[in-house]
């Protein structure tokens, strides 16, 4: 039961930036991104692939973090320096993040998601503040939107990471110890009263499961909803004068990487709080 409260406090703290963004919409700053271009796809008549302004933001997200790696690794040398230095001081604050919230061995197999979605995220935050974000048009649309100030992206975000969590729960519990897990009798009951509590179990084990359902989407309303918030407030100063804009600007730029952090660990936490840690295993090696 203290592990079912945990898992609803969580999910509850992760739709925690939903308001804020609907509160603070400008009428300049649309939620739905415009489609700008439609691109056939091959061997499927009639169908397109429609290009938005933030799908070509995150792109260009993709495409920089990309490129920085690619820089910083083309000469590897035994004793880092500079942007090597730089880059691997970075993953391994990163590395030592994740372990610290999942325990060396889900760190160890699942690093590469949760370091890609928090640079993702993070570059995607920071390139939707650039200048000319959301001011050059293209056909009466702005060219360039803040990836994350679009619902679409942060719900691929939300709902790709719910289909790998349920993925790695099954590699790591199995199908039959995921539903035991979930609806069973939780450990250190025996005897009758263990086979008397089956219903309370089975009750919460559907509400498990209801918060389970709810996280991908408060994992992207959350994002959204801080993002989108953000960018309409900087749009809005931003029309009254250069300097109003600035205290903004500084505020989105710790927003920007909080919202990076908190997305990591909640996925991470998520993770951690169904499959268990080290300590289960080592529990379960002595047994």
């Amino acid at each position: 039961m203290r592990r079912l409260v945990q898992e609803l406090c969580l999910a509850a703290m992760a739709a925690g930036g939903v308001a804020c963004g609907a509160e603070e919409a400008h009428e300049g700053l649309s939620t739905s991104a415009p489609v700008l271009w439609e691109i056939p796809i091959p061997f499927w008549e009639g169908h397109t692939l429609p290009v938005s302004n933030s799908l070509i933001m995150f792109a260009v997200a993709v495409l920089v973090i990309t490129l920085v790696l690619k820089m910083a690794t083309r000469r590897m040398e035994r004793i880092p320096r500079g942007l090597q230095n730089f880059v691997e001081w970075v993953f391994e604050m990163l590395y030592n993040f994740v372990e610290g919230l999942t325990g060396r061995k889900l760190a160890r197999k699942y690093f590469w998601y949760f370091a890609t979605v928090f640079l993702l995220i993070l570059v995607s935050n920071y390139m939707g503040l650039l200048p000319g974000v959301g001011e050059i048009t293209y056909k009466g649309q702005p060219l360039l939107r803040g990836a994350n100030a679009d619902l679409n992206v942060t719900i691929f975000l939300g709902f790709f990471y719910a289909i790998l969590w349920f993925i790695w729960v099954l590699r790591e519990q199995g199908l039959t110890h995921f539903i035991a897990h979930t609806f069973g009798p939780k450990e250190g009951l025996t005897g009758f009263l263990k086979y008397a509590l089956l219903p309370i179990f089975f009750f919460v084990g559907l509400i498990e499961v209801l918060s389970i359902c709810i996280r991908p989407v408060a994992l992207a309303a959350r994002l959204f909803g801080n993002i989108f918030a953000g960018e309409a407030i900087l749009e809005q100063m931003g029309g009254i004068n250069f300097a109003a804009m600035l205290p903004f600007m500084a505020l989105e730029l710790i927003v920007g990487f909080v919202q990076a952090l908190v997305f990591l660990m909640l996925t991470a936490i998520f993770l951690k709080t169904q499959v268990g840690g080290d300590e289960e295993e080592g529990a379960t090696a002595e047994t």
